[in-house]
This record gives C-alpha cells, sequence and structure tokens, in this order.
C-alpha cells in the first residue's frame, strides 16, 4: 500500500481531464487517468492510462478493483468523463436523453457508489464532480446536458451531507466556457425540427466563439487541484472569472434582469 495520495479521474484523455491528470501529478498525487480508449491517447507524464467506460457497471467495478489492488487507497475522485449535447428540448429523443443521463449523471453515480465504501473505510476521501455553470444557469439549445448538471448538483450536494461524518467530502465544481473540443464533440439532436434550426444555429455560433475566448484547461484543474487539497474545502467552486460572474448574477439579479440577459447572451428574439 502506497503512502502517496492517490487520484482517479475519469474523461483524463483530454481537455479538463487531462489537465487535471498533469496538475494533481505535479501536487503529489499518484494519479489514474481514465477514458474510453486510452491506446489512442498520448502518454501522461507520471499518470497510468487505464480504459472505463462510466455508463458500465462492470468496467467501473474492474477499475477500482485495479487501483484498490494496485495502489491499496484511493483519496480523491474527479469525475469528469461527460459528453455535450445540443438542440432544442423537443429535439431530442427520451433515448437519446438516457444516453446523456447515462453518462454524465448516473456514470458519476456509479463511480461514487464504487468509491464511498474504499474512502468509508479509510475514514478520508474527496469526490469532486465537474458541473458546469449550466448546473445552475438555463441552457437555451442544451436542456438536455443543462438537466445533467443540475441533476449533478442536486446529487453531489445530498451525497456531501451523507458521507461528511466519514470523512468523505462531496464538492462540485462548476466551469464555465473552456477552450477544450467540447463543441466539436457535441451530441447532435436525433429528432432535428426545421422550426428550431435558425435558432440553433445561432447558438452553437455563440458557443463557438465563447469557448475560443474561454479559459484555458489549466484553469480548471488547478481548481481542481485546489478543492482536492483544502484544509477546509468549500462544497462549490467557480472556475473562472466568467463562472463566478455568472454564481453572481443568478443570486443577486432580479428575476426580469436575469431572464433578459439570458436571451441577450443567446441572440434569442422577444
Amino acid at each position: 500500500m502506497t503512502t502517496t495520495p492517490v487520484a482517479l479521474v475519469t474523461g483524463a484523455t483530454s481537455g479538463i481531464g487531462r489537465a487535471t491528470a498533469l496538475a494533481l501529478a505535479a501536487a503529489g498525487f499518484a494519479v489514474i487517468g481514465t477514458g474510453r480508449n486510452t491506446t489512442q491517447t498520448d502518454p501522461l507524464d507520471s499518470v497510468t492510462l487505464v480504459d472505463l467506460d462510466v455508463a458500465s457497471d462492470e468496467s467501473v467495478a474492474d477499475v477500482i478493483q485495479y487501483v484498490i489492488e494496485r495502489f491499496g487507497r484511493i483519496d480523491v475522485l474527479v469525475n469528469n468523463a461527460g459528453v455535450g449535447a445540443a438542440g432544442a428540448a423537443e429535439e431530442s429523443s427520451i433515448a437519446q436523453a438516457q444516453g446523456i443521463f447515462d453518462v454524465n449523471v448516473f456514470g458519476v453515480m456509479r463511480m461514487t457508489r464504487a468509491v464511498v465504501p474504499h474512502m468509508r473505510a479509510q475514514g478520508r476521501g474527496r469526490i469532486i464532480n465537474l458541473s458546469s455553470v449550466l448546473g445552475f444557469l438555463p441552457a437555451p439549445y442544451a436542456a438536455v446536458y443543462a438537466a445533467s448538471k443540475h441533476a449533478v448538483e442536486g446529487y453531489s450536494e445530498s451525497t456531501d451531507h451523507e458521507v461528511r461524518k466519514h470523512g468523505v467530502r462531496v464538492l462540485l465544481v462548476e466551469p464555465a466556457y473552456t477552450r477544450t473540443g467540447f463543441d466539436t464533440n457535441l451530441v447532435q439532436p436525433d429528432s432535428p425540427l426545421p422550426v428550431y434550426a435558425e435558432q440553433r444555429r445561432i447558438v452553437a455560433e455563440v458557443n463557438t466563439s465563447a469557448i475560443e475566448s474561454g479559459d484555458d484547461p489549466a484553469v480548471v484543474a488547478k481548481v481542481i487541484v485546489a478543492a482536492a487539497t483544502d484544509a477546509k474545502p468549500k462544497l462549490r467552486y467557480t472556475a473562472g472569472p466568467l463562472a463566478g460572474r455568472g454564481r453572481m448574477l443568478r443570486r443577486l439579479a432580479p428575476a426580469g434582469a436575469f431572464d433578459r440577459q439570458i436571451r441577450k447572451m443567446n441572440r434569442l428574439a422577444g
């Protein structure tokens, strides 16, 4: 059993997950990074890469068993794996929405249920769930994705109250727009409707522009390391100045002004 703290990062082959795995390794953690097919990614210095499908009970169980057998402990779990989704709410079938939730929400639940017994037994541990500003803000033409992040917020805060007495914390990191390939890998609606096509295109342009000028993934990774190491962790960490402004807008702006700002940002008429 290693005396080095051990961190497991899902979705570590690119973007925020990759930056987080490297940042945790630099902070002194033994890091296991996961992806659906890690043979197709470049190796990461000081990071052990393993295959994991968070939508599979068997895959989750196998990876947790591997980490415990090799390292003897799991001190930090970063639930970063997820998929984005575009389109109006009416344009995604229930089956498609279920698939997105199976990764973004039930993937978090699978991983949490698998590691909590080990963390509880060792009397310490932190589970850091990647939410988004869309976990507390509406997202026109990304309703299913926003719903999944709202669900992660509720699950995380509730679970944190349950496990805290065992020395385990469940924390949230909420990035805003980040310079990753997120916008190029979105799940597109499986039931597109002409009535939404033009506005869907406009919102896609807005999002692409915002991502291009967004935060570097290293900004989010730095916040995740803080959540993993702070002596007195916070339940929620916003990552980057835009996320902080979004949180303040949601909390302080009058309802009417908030509604108008959301519509203006997304170039919605009326």
